[in-house]
């Protein structure tokens, strides 16, 4: 069970889903989280895409950025994540899907 519902017992909302799904990219990834940038309920499950610092470059426009899509149970706990775009932070990217 995950640190954030270790001491509850009901469904986990969207702001701690969203906490989870950063401190589950902090820890795993191991690189600076940049942000979340969508989430989703389905049925038993929530996607949520989250956007790391993947290379820092100079001028900043330059940075590599890798967005990750977790998805996590009803407690928070990972099911699976996978990395479904790298880009520069300039570019334009438009994620269809959550």
């Amino acid at each position: 069970m995950s640190e954030v519902n270790s001491t509850m017992t009901k469904k986990l909302n969207a702001l701690d889903i969203h906490e989870c799904a950063k401190s589950l990219a902090d820890r795993l990834l191991k690189k600076k989280v940049e942000g979340v940038s969508g989430m989703r309920n389905e049925d038993e499950h929530w996607k949520v895409v989250v956007e790391v610092l993947e290379r820092k470059s100079i001028p900043d426009t330059q940075d590599m950025i890798g967005v990750y899509e977790f998805k996590l149970d009803s407690d928070g706990d990972l099911v699976e994540y996978r990395r479904i775009e790298l880009r520069r932070r300039s570019d334009r990217s438009v994620v269809d899907e959550v």
